[in-house]
């Protein structure tokens, strides 16, 4: 069984001098990966982001028929907007794992703030519903309890971390992101996912169906099962080691 480790950078904080780069600092990105294991294969967790919207069919059908595995961050929105696709999920809970990706789509900061266009949850008590609210959705869907929790676009402040931590919450972060918030062309996102090495753990969308990353994603995620490559669950990881963060500097 693989054991997760958070694989973090620390990185000096940089000054901020204007009023956007004052409300960013501080913030952190968590960087995720899997430890080296015993087996010959190498091995990835595939990570999907369900944040409202639709669902990708390109990606979720090819994952049912090739018996791929995938841990799925959904929303209570997604969730209520999409009850076929909660269907296939809850048909395969072999192949899915899912986790908790918040009530609304709020990053998961405690202070009023905006990080590339998505509002912040904003105060604490608004930190604990975003998370609790979206771990409640999943459970009445009957997916069973979360364990994990990634808040959108996967920055926080510091005592967000704490307190998510605090209510018994794993921060899920990543080592390699495969579309750009889906925002990458179908080529470059096969490129990326393609190119994933041993011990990554991959973020990507299957909310988009109107994007083409969609299909980049499908296609990258195939060329990762022909070159040999496992999927494994972050259900079925160990604790991890340890924890720590890196300040990042955001625009506006």
């Amino acid at each position: 069984m693989s054991r997760i480790l958070f694989v973090l950078l620390a990185l000096a904080a940089l000054p901020a001098h204007a009023d956007p780069a004052r409300k960013t600092a501080g913030l952190v990105e968590p960087r995720l990966g899997l430890q080296n294991h015993d087996g010959e294969a190498p091995r990835v967790a595939l990570t999907l982001d369900a944040c409202s919207g639709k669902v990708d069919r390109r990606i979720l059908d090819m994952l049912v028929r090739e018996r791929i595995a995938a841990t799925i961050f959904v929303t209570a929105r997604w969730l209520k907007r999409n009850p076929e696709a909660v269907t296939v999920l809850r048909a395969h809970p072999d192949l899915f794992e899912i986790e908790d990706h918040g009530r609304d789509h709020l990053v998961a900061i405690d202070r009023p703030i905006s990080v590339y266009g998505v509002r912040s949850a904003g105060s604490p008590e608004a930190l604990l519903l975003e998370v609790g609210g979206g771990a409640d959705a999943i459970v009445a869907a009957g997916l069973g309890k979360p364990r994990w929790f990634r808040g959108a676009t996967a920055r926080y402040s510091r005592s967000a971390v704490a307190s998510i931590q605090a209510m018994g919450y794993r921060i899920a972060g990543y080592s390699l992101n495969g579309d750009g918030g889906s925002l990458l062309g179908a080529k470059e996102t096969a490129r990326r996912i393609a190119g994933a090495k041993d011990g990554d753990v991959i973020i990507a969308h299957i909310n988009q169906p109107g994007h083409p990353a969609g299909s980049g994603v499908a296609e990258g995620i195939l060329t990762l099962r022909d070159r040999g490559f496992d999927f494994v669950l972050l259900r079925d990881a160990a604790e991890p080691a340890g924890a720590a963060t890196h300040s990042v500097r955001l625009g506006k």
